[in-house]
Parts: structure tokens; C-alpha cells; sequence
């Protein structure tokens, strides 16, 4: 039910979901709405808690919403209580000292609501000076003295220093939420008190900083996008068009295509925005009306901020938990690991987003469907997104985005980034030229997907690549822009219902029928395995078979395909090698670094625990105290049997475990090569996945010809003549970028 109360400052009282908001309209106010910088504000807010004690949330308005939360207006309501039982008791103090009683009463009636730190000091000045004449009227005083100091917020105050006359003190105790007319999501645009700035860098238009926060463990994330910088015209102009635009119900045929809707919904924007301008008399750049169409854009048919914090290449993951709108969104960062953000999405925000995904995806999201997978292309990022609804998350909705790459990552950049060692990197490369079935376990969040993605960068682009998928994670885009011969298969979720995709078992044997290509599966979840099984025994995938798996060892991930997914045991031994990359974290807890910490071969002559008939074989190891992965005696010793079968089928190697030894060492040097090429020129391009794909088909033309012109496979000269490409290449791209 909601109440009103006209002039500055009415207000309603309403329901919101779950929260209980006191929304104040100050359109026609003179001043700024401001708990923390206007006495009438307060004290307006104090009244209405007076009367409206369960209120969770005070919204002041004024073109943009600028919202207290939960623990704000609780020591507000607390400190209106106080003020309503202490002004109830005024009647003690009937007929006494005159002069007192005045004070007191504009002290209960007035000062407590608009300024309760310096009420307090009032009445502790009273009480000092009533005690001080042995007056009747200390005792009511000093009661009242121990109900204000006893409140939250002069807790509070207590940590903070306190001027008379100055509302300073209240800046350190509340921190509105903004939020402009035209969105949904909260931002907590004020920096933090006493934090410690420890990195700042810019997204685009978007400023970032990473505070480190007093008695925290956890980082804030902290940026202000352009859209919270407006001018009031410009806010004007947004809302009145988000109003207009909104009308219009996108379908899902135009999110099958959504860099063209996106594109159709920006041309709309921007002429609409136009019209507006010139009716209203507002002057605007075309830069301008660009930059407001964009962000109209975002928020009607995009997602919001959470845009602005895909775009940010450092983010890995972002996870917004419900019940949505009590809690900030958290993000994984690159560099400072688990960090708090400074924005707080709504329910609304929610429910525009699963409307969003459901669209996209083509999927229910619904009691028989609680979990939607989707994927998201955004301007300038891509990205998954899972959704968690009702029942299985009886508090609300819930999101987790996981923030891919614009580009592929490659090896060399794993070798960079200390995942994989130089020679893990040329072992990989072996295995993968030499058609091998390749499986990527993890826990989750381990950089499965990632390492997939850049085994597929090794694959020589003369070869054809199919990849399914019921989430479209892979680089398949990027390949495509770099030449690939790549076809992507949807397929459906292993944890949908009732949906017109086709299953993964069903994706995979269809590649079956697409003629000589290669294989690579996103993820092996349930039923597929035995599909992919299938294809990989009855040899008709002749080129490299790879995909991700969950799983934390060789042992593991034997476990799950032949314990949780059914595939016979001995079709297990189609696997040729398994590489398992977890999270390291450091002794303090504070730190994670993903590693590959095992590179393990599947024997064939064991017949039904791999474990205990040594059918297992690490090539390489991770070794904590070096941090690196180590290489076997096996594979030293030339005791790979996976290995020798990629030999078997070259004349120059079959028989001669010097020479395969020495072309896996070779291939390393030229990771390796690169690696050191970019670290010295400091050109981060040169491990991007258009460089090392060329890298890579420089690699195998000089060696096709020093084969074809020396009769064998040396080495040392192909080094040498790809590292003359390597250093032409590299002085070319510098050239050039000094013209630029």
C-alpha cells in the first residue's frame, strides 16, 4: 500500500520485489537530493521511516535514482525510533527549567532527524552543564545521551572525525547507489574511504581502478562508464528514447543474427536521438548522438554494464547472485585474482537478461528448465553465460559470465604466461600434427576450454576442423577470420528439456558423414562420449580429436568416462594423451595460477584399470618448487609409445627416437623463439593467434623445403631459416607501426 505526501520531497511507500522502498520524487526540489549533503533530506527521510519503520531502501530521485541500501536505512530507522521514543517522554520535562526544555525540544524535535552527530554532542553538552548544577533534568538527559551513543550510526561516527556544523562526517557513513532513469542496475559511483588505489588502466571511454580495502580480503573493482557522466539533457534524451524504443518486443529471429540487431537497433537509436535533440533544442555533435545511441543501445536490447565489464580484457569471470540486488557483482580479474565490484544489478535487470537469453538461445528457462547456457557476442567481447532460476535457486535468478577471448589463445602465450613450458608447447605441437586424440581435463575454471582453443591454432590451416559444441565457447569466429576451413555444430544442452536441438551423440556422428576432418568436442558431458568413442576406434576421424573434460587426473578422467558416462573400458584406450591443467594457489591463499600440471599417455595394453596395469605414462610433470612441468625419464629415455606411433608413420622418424626427440626440441625453440622475439620488442602481437598461425605455416614450409633440398629433416637449419622469416617479419610489423 502505498503513501504519498505532496510539495518536495512526497513520497511513496512500496512493495519491490523484496524490498520495502521509500521512493522520494525531489524533480521540483532546488537543491541536489543528498542524504549525507542536505539536512531536509534527512530529516524528510527520518519522518517517513517514522512512519514506515519496515522500510529497506530510500530512493531519492531527480532524473537519476540515487539509492541507500539495507544498512544505510537501518541506522536510520534505528536513529528514528530513537528520536520517537525520546520525543514521547518530552512531557518529563514539563514545567522545568524553561530555557532547557526549549533547547532539548529543538534538539529531539529538529536536530536529532537532520544532524543526529551533532545532536548528540548537543545533548552531551546539555547534560555536562544540567549535571554540573546538580539539575533533575541530567538524569532524563543522561538516559537520553545512552539511547543516541548506543545507535549504529554513531558507531560509526565514532571512527570518523567530526566538525561542528559540517555534514563531512556523513559522507564516510553514506554512500548512495546511482542509477539514471533510463537503467536498471545501481552503481556506487563515490570512492571508497580509506581504501588504497593499487592499479588504474582505462577500457575504451571507461575508467578502472582496483582499491585494496581496509580489513578486506577482497578487492574492489571500481569504474565509472560514460553513461553516469551525463549532462541532465542527454539523460532526458535517453530516457524519453528508451521509453519510445521499448515498445517495440524484439523476436527471436532478430537475435539469431546479433551484431546485424544490434546494428538495426543503432541506426534506430541514432536517429531517434536525433529527432529528439533537434525538437527539444538540445545542440549535439554527431560524435554525440553516436555515443548516446550506443549506450541506448546497451540497455535495451544489450545487457547493461555488465557490457561495460566484458569489454575489459583482464576479466575473466563475473557472477552476479541472487536475490539480485543486495549484492554487488563479483568478478574474477586477471591480475588481482577475486575482486567486489561497485555494481549492484536489480531484479529487473535479471528478468530483462533471462528474457534476453532466452531469446538467443533458443532455450527455456523455466521450474523444468532451471538452467539456461547461452553464449554471448557483445560488442567487443564474447562470452558464456549461465543462468540459475527457481527451483533450483529457490532465491531468485542468478548469472555467471565467463569472458572469452577476443582472440585465441595460443601457446606461445601459455609459455608467456608460465601454464606450459617451452617444451610441453613442441610436445603438443608433435602430437597434434601427428592426429592424435588429445583430451583437456580440469576442475572448473582451470583453463580447459582456453588450452583447447589453442591446440586448434596448431592445426595446419590445409586441414578441415569441425568443432560441437551445445555452448559455442571455441574460437570459431576468430579461425574463421584467420582462413580456417572451420565448421561449428550447435547442438543441445545435456541439461535441457524439451528443446528442437540436436543432441550432442547425434552432432558427433553427423561430422562422421562431413568427409576427412578434424574433431573437437567443447566438452564431454554425458551421452556423446560414447559417440566420440565410437568415431575415434573405428579410425574414420583420420585428423587430431580433441575436447575438454571434466576432471583433476588420467585416473580421473578414466573415472568419468567409463564409470559416469559408460564407455567401456577398453574403448578408453582410444585416448592417446591427457592433459590435466588445474589452479595453483599460493601458501597465503590469496593467489591462483593456472598451470598444466600433467601430460599424460594412454597405453593400449592393459585390459581394465589403467592405474593398476601401468597404463598411464607421464610425459611431463608439474614440480612445485621449480613451478614449471618437468620432463619424465620415460620420455627422455624415448619410452613413449604415443610418441613412436606418430614415427612409425614418417619415413625420416620411423625407427629413430633421436630424430623425433630432436623435431619435439625444435618445435619448442621455436615457441620459444617467439616468446623471447615479443618479451625483447616488447610486440605482445607477435604471440596473438594471426602471427603464430603464419609462425606456425612458415615453420612447415621451410621444413617441407629443407627436406625436399637436403634430403632430410635438419634441424638446425630449419631453425636458422625460420628465424630469418621470424626476424624479417618482426622488423616489417615495427616498420610499419612507427609509421602508424
Amino acid at each position: 500500500m502505498a503513501e504519498k505526501r505532496g510539495g518536495c520531497l512526497s513520497y511513496e511507500f512500496a512493495r519491490e520485489g523484496d524490498e520495502r522502498v521509500l521512493r522520494f520524487d525531489c524533480e521540483d526540489c532546488p537543491f541536489f537530493p543528498s542524504l549525507e549533503d542536505n539536512e531536509a533530506v534527512m530529516s524528510a527521510v527520518v519522518d517517513a521511516l517514522i512512519e514506515n519503520p519496515s522500510a529497506t531502501r530510500i530512493v531519492l530521485s531527480q532524473k537519476r535514482d540515487y539509492e541507500y541500501g539495507y544498512e544505510q536505512v537501518s541506522m536510520l530507522s534505528e536513529m528514528a525510533k530513537v528520536q520517537s521514543q525520546l520525543a514521547r517522554q518530552r512531557f518529563l520535562f514539563v514545567g522545568r527549567e524553561p530555557a532547557v526544555f526549549v533547547r532539548l525540544k529543538n534538539i529531539l524535535y529538529h536536530m536529532l532527524k537532520a544532524d543526529p552527530v551533532g545532536a548528540y554532542y548537543e545533548v552531551r553538552a546539555l547534560h555536562d552543564s544540567e549535571k554540573s548544577k546538580g539539575s533533575a533534568s541530567a538524569v532524563f538527559l543522561e538516559e537520553a545521551l545512552r539511547s543516541i551513543e548506543a545507535s549504529r550510526l554513531l558507531v560509526a561516527a565514532r571512527k570518523l572525525s567530526y566538525t561542528p556544523g559540517s555534514r563531512e562526517i556523513y559522507r564516510g557513513i553514506f554512500r548512495p547507489e546511482i542509477r539514471p532513469d533510463f537503467m536498471f542496475t545501481r552503481l556506487m559511483s563515490s570512492l571508497p574511504l580509506n581504501a588504497e588505489e593499487i592499479d588504474s588502466y582505462s577500457v575504451h571511454d571507461t575508467e578502472v581502478s582496483i582499491f585494496r580495502l581496509p580489513n578486506a580480503v577482497q578487492k574492489l573493482y571500481h569504474f565509472v562508464p560514460p553513461e553516469f557522466k551525463l549532462s541532465e539533457d542527454k539523460y532526458e534524451l535517453l530516457d524519453e528514447a528508451r521509453n519510445i524504443i521499448s515498445e517495440h518486443k524484439p523476436t527471436r529471429s532478430e537475435f539469431i543474427d546479433p551484431e546485424r540487431m544490434r546494428q538495426v537497433f543503432f541506426n534506430v537509436g541514432n536517429d531517434l536521438i536525433d529527432e529528439l535533440a533537434e525538437r527539444k533544442g538540445v545542440r549535439l555533435r554527431t560524435k554525440e548522438i553516436e555515443e548516446l545511441a550506443s549506450i541506448l543501445a546497451r540497455y535495451t536490447v544489450g545487457f547493461g554494464l555488465i557490457e561495460v565489464l566484458l569489454r575489459d580484457e583482464r576479466i575473466q569471470d563475473i557472477t552476479v547472485n541472487s536475490p539480485m540486488g543486495r549484492l554487488p557483482a563479483f568478478v574474477v580479474h586477471q591480475e588481482h585474482d577475486e575482486c567486489m565490484t561497485n555494481i549492484i544489478p536489480t531484479s529487473n535487470d535479471g528478468d530483462s537478461w533471462a528474457t534476453k537469453l532466452r531469446l538467443i538461445s533458443g532455450r527455456p528457462l523455466d521450474e523444468a528448465n532451471p538452467i539456461l547456457d547461452a553464449d554471448l557476442l557483445l560488442p567487443g567481447a564474447r562470452a558464456r553465460v549461465a543462468a540459475l532460476s527457481s527451483p533450483l535457486n529457490p532465491s531468485g535468478i542468478a548469472f555467471a559470465f565467463r569472458r572469452h577471448r577476443d582472440m585465441p589463445w595460443t601457446l606461445p602465450l601459455f609459455v608467456r604466461n608460465r601454464m606450459i613450458t617451452p617444451l610441453a608447447a613442441g610436445l603438443l605441437s608433435f602430437l597434434v600434427d601427428g592426429s592424435r586424440t588429445l583430451l583437456v581435463a580440469g576442475t572448473r575454471s582451470a583453463g580447459k576450454t582456453s588450452f583447447l582453443g589453442a591446440l586448434m591454432t596448431e592445426v595446419m590451416r590445409s586441414y578441415r576442423l569441425i568443432t560441437v559444441e551445445d555452448t559455442l565457447e571455441l574460437p570459431v569466429h576468430a579461425l574463421k577470420r584467420l582462413n580456417y576451413n572451420i565448421q561449428s555444430l550447435k547442438v543441445a544442452s545435456a541439461l535441457s528439456q524439451g528443446t528442437p536441438e540436436s543432441s550432442a551423440e547425434d552432432g558427433i556422428r553427423s561430422t562422421l558423414r562431413l568427409g576427412d576432418s578434424g574433431l573437437i568436442v567443447g566438452e564431454v558431458r554425458s551421452s556423446e562420449a560414447k559417440a566420440l568413442y565410437e568415431a575415434m576406434r573405428i579410425g574414420a576421424l583420420a585428423n587430431v580429436v580433441a575436447g575438454t573434460i571434466h576432471g583433476d587426473s588420467p585416473y580421473g578422467v578414466f573415472d568419468r568416462v567409463v564409470n559416469d558416462l559408460g564407455v567401456p573400458a577398453t574403448s578408453f584406450k582410444a585416448t592417446d594423451v591427457i592433459i590435466v591443467a588445474n589452479p595453483i594457489r599460493s601458501p597465503d591463499g590469496l593467489h591462483r595460477f593456472r598451470r598444466v600440471v600433467q601430460i599424460t599417455e594412454v597405453g593400449k595394453l592393459w585390459q581394465r584399470d589403467p592405474l593398476v596395469e601401468n597404463g598411464f605414462a607421464d610425459l611431463l610433470k608439474y614440480d612445485a618448487r621449480s613451478d614449471m612441468l618437468e620432463p619424465s625419464a620415460s620420455l627422455l629415455n624415448g619410452d613413449s609409445e604415443v610418441l613412436k606411433s606418430v614415427a612409425s608413420n614418417v619415413k625420416e622418424w620411423a625407427g629413430s627416437w633421436d630424430a623425433v626427440w630432436d623435431n619435439v626440441l625444435l618445435r619448442a625453440q621455436v615457441k620459444e623463439a617467439l616468446v623471447a622475439v615479443s618479451d625483447k620488442l616488447a610486440m605482445p602481437e607477435v604471440l596473438e593467434a594471426g602471427f603464430v598461425v603464419s609462425a606456425n605455416d612458415e615453420f612447415h614450409r621451410v621444413a617441407d623445403r629443407v627436406k625436399e633440398e637436403s634430403g632430410a629433416l635438419d634441424s638446425k637449419r630449419i631453425f636458422f631459416e625460420w628465424n630469418e622469416w621470424l626476424r624479417k617479419r618482426v622488423k616489417k610489423g615495427s616498420e610499419q607501426s612507427i609509421k602508424k
